[in-house]
């Protein structure tokens, strides 16, 4: 990562290559349809090549990566919704349109309530994506936020009962 920063020859491309699996793997975590994996991680990566200059050690690199990561597959999904939504899409009787996108191949449940819990409470959803969804440890997640470890865990625990809450209800 230094040697990418400092502009080593060949050092962004081989860090790149590296961060693969492990971008497309947390991108996974949202999109399991793989050819949307593999979309959301390209953006991931590219904006992990742009703003590696910006990263400043503030918590550790992988944690910096999973939020990018995290982020893109959030986007990614956002756009295929909307995409589907200017579409009107139906879906087939075979399959429950609350678990499953035709689309993109998505939990709809899960996606919708991680929209539903950012809308109601932003202040959760990147603690609760960065340690349920990227496995990040709740240590290394306060120190990703920069905020105490009992914050981080109350916001995980809120989080959760209202993934549970709304996953339940299907609301």
């Amino acid at each position: 990562m230094a040697a990418a920063q400092a502009g080593e020859p060949g050092s962004r491309e081989y860090l790149l290559a590296k961060l693969r699996p492990v971008v497309l793997r947390r991108c996974s975590r949202f999109l399991p349809h793989h050819a949307d994996a593999e979309e959301a991680a390209q953006d991931a990566l590219l904006s992990i090549s742009t703003h590696l200059d910006e990263y400043g050690g503030h918590g550790s690199f992988l944690g910096w990566v999973t939020v990018i990561a995290s982020n893109a597959a959030r986007s990614t999904y956002r756009s295929m919704r909307r995409r589907a939504e200017d579409s009107h899409a139906d879906l087939p009787e075979s399959v429950d349109p609350r678990t499953t996108s035709v689309i993109a191949g998505t939990r709809l449940d899960v996606m919708e309530a991680l929209a539903a819990l950012e809308r109601r409470h932003p202040t959760l959803v990147e603690a609760f994506v960065l340690r349920d969804l990227g496995d990040l440890t709740y240590v290394q997640v306060a120190e990703e936020l920069d905020v105490p470890l009992g914050t981080v865990k109350d916001r995980i625990h809120q989080a959760r009962r209202f993934m549970r809450e709304r996953l339940a209800t299907g609301l």
